[in-house]
């Protein structure tokens, strides 16, 4: 029977690096004090030898795990149906396997599951965690700060208390809900509806406000409250032309949504952007360029606010491993901005 030949150990780097067993465990650790030279010796007696760390070793000398959980405060019929998600945990795996860490993903689909989820951040098993889709209502912030877990947000935080500290990565959902409708506006668009998303989440509520920063005077009767699912917007699509039936152009507040207003207009006999012309908000390409006709939307860079989160989350992990003060160099928050896409629908 072949024998497997033995793991190369610290000693074996040292070695062939030509230098102390700490000097390697400082430069495996990624702890600083090494001067580069010794260090690019020592990187270059790894590859070599094929020397891959013990993880458990590894954590009792850095006191990290090398694990974030990534927490969607949404059931998992959601999470899997809507690309968003997909996307952002795309940006997320991609940041995260650059820097050797394992993502360990975490959905909620009632008040047990927070219990739940509360309980795993509180028990140590990951280094910090990455949280969105959050309700106003949601009880995850109160339970990840009795864990006392490094934490990033996707999105503005809505809840009451002072967000002064809370570090969050987030779109001008605003902004980009006013240029959807300016455009709209710029067209010779009127009667101008608004399918809303569900406004306990601060994107929705953000993007509500900025429709009415754009359509000042507008009839309250023109929004109607979706759930961000094209069943929602199609729904909601009707409703509009119930309550307006010469509308002639309808900003959703995301692609699904936007998709959904269009097979209802299809079921209407209403022509895009002939009759009524739709703008959506994401710019989700398996959605928005295979719709028909092709969506009109406001992009926001989802992938990279997935690896911004990360980023953020990691950079405060060294700042806290390698002891320095985290108010000295403050997390700040970041807002990347929209653009609008213009295609066939508006």
């Amino acid at each position: 029977m072949t024998q497997t030949a033995p793991r190369p150990t610290l000693e074996a780097v040292a070695a062939r690096a030509g230098v102390s067993r700490a000097t390697v465990s400082r430069v495996v650790n990624g702890a600083a004090g090494v001067r580069e030279p010794l260090a690019e010796r020592v990187r270059q007696a790894v590859d070599e030898l094929g020397y891959v760390p013990n993880r458990a070793a590894r954590s009792l000398v850095t006191r990290r795990h090398d694990a974030v959980a990534v927490v969607i405060a949404e059931p998992e019929t959601r999470v899997f149906a809507d690309p968003f998600f997909a996307l952002q945990l795309r940006g997320i795996s991609k940041e995260l396997t650059a820097h050797d860490s394992q993502l360990v993903l975490l959905l909620t689909e009632g008040r047990d599951d927070h219990a739940r989820v509360g309980r795993y951040l509180a028990s140590g098993h990951v280094d910090g965690a990455l949280v969105f889709s959050l309700h106003l209502d949601d009880p995850l912030p109160g339970l990840i700060r009795r864990a006392d877990v490094p934490t990033v947000f996707g999105g503005r935080p809505g809840w009451g208390e002072s967000i002064r500290d809370v570090v969050y990565v987030d779109s001008d959902n605003r902004g980009g809900a006013r240029d959807a409708v300016r455009h709209l506006m710029d067209l010779g668009r009127t009667r101008i509806g608004h399918i809303a998303g569900p406004l306990d989440q601060t994107s929705a509520a953000d993007r509500l406000d900025g429709f009415r920063d754009a359509m000042a005077d507008g009839d309250p009767r023109l929004i109607v409250e979706g759930d961000f699912t094209p069943a929602g917007g199609e729904r909601a699509m009707h409703a509009l032309l119930d309550r307006c039936p010469a509308l002639d152009a309808v900003f959703a507040a995301n692609d699904l949504a936007a998709a959904g207003a269009l097979r209802a207009l299809r079921e209407r006999a209403l022509r895009v952007p002939e009759d009524v012309a739709v703008v959506g908000f994401d710019d989700m390409l398996p959605v928005a360029e295979q719709t028909d006709p092709p969506l009109t939307t406001v992009r926001q860079n989802i992938e990279e606010m997935g690896r911004l989160m990360t980023r953020l989350l990691l950079r405060d992990l060294d700042r806290r491993s390698s002891g320095a003060d985290r108010d000295a160099d403050a997390l700040a928050a970041v807002v990347l901005p929209t653009t609008l896409v213009r295609r066939a629908s508006a």
